[in-house]
């Protein structure tokens, strides 16, 4: 499916793009909270916005996140950054990037710290995911 929404979302022709870009975005929009918000649904909806979000995403996924798969979670590649102060806040309903991957690397890494959301999906933007993401940014502040 990536693939073929990267064919779409890098078209020539501007509707097959905007209609990839629109779809690509709904449906992101639609599984990043917890609790649906039309607002943030009619995001998909404005065409420069929707294309943006979608061919960044999109770009994002086909260079797998510029990590081989399963990079962060290998002990050696862990062990480089096990010094560095980290903080994973993790919604519980989070259908995109589920709750095992944050607990996968906490197997891995035991000196995170791990926050899970217990009434978010995806978004950062959701008020208990906001809060503890201000939290630990305030906290790193200080160091």
């Amino acid at each position: 499916m990536i693939l073929a929404y990267h064919a779409q979302l890098n078209s020539t022709d501007d509707e097959t793009r905007l209609k990839a870009a629109r779809a690509w975005t709904r449906w992101e929009m639609f599984t990043s909270k917890l609790h649906v918000d039309p607002a943030h649904v009619a995001e998909a909806e404005k065409d420069d916005w929707a294309n943006a979000f979608a061919r960044i995403e999109n770009h994002y996924f086909m260079n797998d996140g510029w990590m081989r798969d399963g990079q962060l979670l290998d002990k050696q590649e862990i062990d480089k950054i096990r010094q560095i102060p980290c903080v994973v806040v993790q919604g519980r309903y989070d259908v995109i990037c589920p709750a095992t991957t944050a607990y996968a690397l906490k197997k891995v890494w035991p000196e995170i710290t791990l926050h899970i959301v217990p009434d978010a999906g995806h978004s950062s933007r959701e008020p208990g995911t906001a809060k503890l993401l201000v939290e630990a940014t305030d906290k790193f502040a200080s160091l």
